[in-house]
C-alpha cells in the first residue's frame, strides 16, 4: 500500500510513485451471491486508502435523537421511489427544522475511530464516506421529479432543507474531526444522466453549488481533501466543482463524456479517480480488452506529477466474468510501475 503521503502526492500532484487505487474491488448487485468465497482470490490485491464510515441521520426515530423529524409515511406500500418520499407535504417542514438530528448522539463514530486509529498508527490514508450529499440526499426527502419542480415551485423550502442538511453535515465533519482525524472526505451526489446533468447548469449554480462551496471550503481549511462520486454526464460543470474545492472527481464516466476531452480542459487542475467501465468493457469484453481500457484510462489521465487514481466506475456486477476482474485488478498492479 502506498503511504498516507503519497496517496497525497497523487491528489495534490506532488510526484506519487504510483496512482493509487480505491473502490477497485467495489463488489455490486449479485456479484457476491453469484461467486462467494470465490471473492477472497482478490484479497492480495491491496487498495492505498482504508475507508472508515461516516454515519447518515436516519429517516427513521432513533433513540439517540439521531434522525429526521418526518412525518409518519407508510414506506410499505408498493411504488417508485418518487412515492416514498420521505417529506412529501412541504408542510412538515417546520417541524423537521424545528429539532434536526443530534448530532452529539453518543457512538456515531467509535467504530471508524477504531479502523482509523490503527490506519493513522501504519500511516495509511484514512478516508470518511457516505452516499448521498445535497442533490441525491433531497430528493430522497422530496421525491427526484417533485425535486425538479420544486426548484420552480417552491425554491425558498428547497435553501431551507439544503441549509439544514449542511448544517448538520458540518457538525458531523467536525466531530469526525475530532474523533477520526480524516485525511479525506468522500461523499456522493449523482448529477448526470449518460447525455447531460439531470439538471440544467443555472440550476445546480442555484440550489447546489452554494452549498458544496461552502461545506468544501471548510473542509479543505482543514487540511482534508474532497472526493466526490457523480455518475453521468458532468462535464459542463466540472469547473464549478473545481471552484468549490473539488479535490477528487469520480468516475469520468466511460460513454457519457469524451475522455480525451477532458483530460484536455481539467488535466493538473483536479484528480480524476477513473471508473473502469462495468457498464460494457468489464462484464463483456475480453480480459485482453479490460487491460487495455486500464492502459488507456492511466495513458489518459495520469501525469508525472499525479492527478489520477483508479477504481471501478461502479458497483461491480453479477455476470462479471471472474477473469475480467482478474484482469483489471492486476493491470492496475503492473501496468507502468
Amino acid at each position: 500500500m502506498l503511504t498516507r503521503e503519497e496517496v497525497r502526492a497523487a491528489i495534490r500532484f506532488g510526484c506519487p510513485p504510483r496512482p493509487p487505487r480505491a473502490f477497485t474491488k467495489w463488489w455490486g448487485e449479485g456479484l457476491g451471491e453469484q461467486y462467494g468465497s470465490q471473492l477472497s482470490r482478490f484479497d492480495r490485491y491491496e487498495e492505498d486508502v482504508v475507508v472508515v464510515p461516516f454515519p447518515c441521520p436516519s429517516f427513521s426515530p432513533r433513540p439517540d435523537g439521531f434522525y429526521w423529524r418526518l412525518p409518519d409515511v407508510d414506506r410499505t406500500r408498493r411504488g417508485g421511489l418518487d412515492a416514498q418520499a420521505a417529506l412529501p407535504d412541504w408542510e412538515d417542514l417546520p417541524a423537521l427544522l424545528e429539532t434536526l438530528p443530534d448530532t452529539d448522539a453518543p457512538g456515531l463514530f467509535d467504530d471508524a475511530a477504531r479502523v482509523a486509529e490503527q490506519a493513522h498508527r501504519e500511516g495509511k490514508y484514512v478516508l470518511i464516506h457516505h452516499w448521498s450529499l445535497m442533490y441525491e440526499r433531497i430528493w430522497n426527502f422530496r421525491g427526484m421529479e417533485t425535486l425538479m419542480m420544486d426548484y420552480y415551485d417552491y425554491p425558498d423550502e428547497v435553501h431551507a432543507l439544503h441549509r439544514a442538511n449542511a448544517e448538520v453535515e458540518m457538525k458531523l465533519f467536525e466531530r469526525a474531526m475530532r474523533e477520526v482525524k480524516p485525511d479525506g472526505y468522500m461523499i456522493s451526489d449523482d448529477l448526470g444522466t449518460q447525455k447531460s446533468l439531470m439538471m440544467s447548469p443555472p440550476t445546480f449554480r442555484e440550489f447546489i453549488k452554494p452549498y458544496y462551496r461552502d461545506m468544501w471550503g471548510r473542509i479543505r481549511n482543514c487540511d482534508v481533501d474532497v472526493w466526490l462520486h457523480t455518475c453521468g454526464n458532468i462535464s459542463e460543470i466540472i469547473g464549478d466543482l473545481i471552484e468549490c474545492g473539488l479535490s477528487v472527481v469520480h468516475p469520468i464516466q466511460k460513454h457519457t463524456m469524451d475522455w480525451d476531452e477532458i483530460a484536455a480542459a481539467w488535466k493538473g487542475k483536479i484528480a480524476f479517480w477513473v471508473g473502469m467501465d462495468v457498464q460494457d468493457t468489464l462484464i463483456n469484453g475480453t480480459p485482453e480488452d479490460v487491460r487495455r481500457e486500464v492502459r488507456l484510462m492511466r495513458d489518459t489521465f495520469d501525469s508525472p506529477s499525479g492527478g489520477f487514481l483508479y477504481a471501478a466506475g461502479n458497483g461491480i456486477v453479477r455476470g462479471t466474468p471472474l477473469e475480467n476482474i482478474e484482469a483489471f485488478l492486476n493491470e492496475c498492479l503492473v501496468y507502468g510501475n
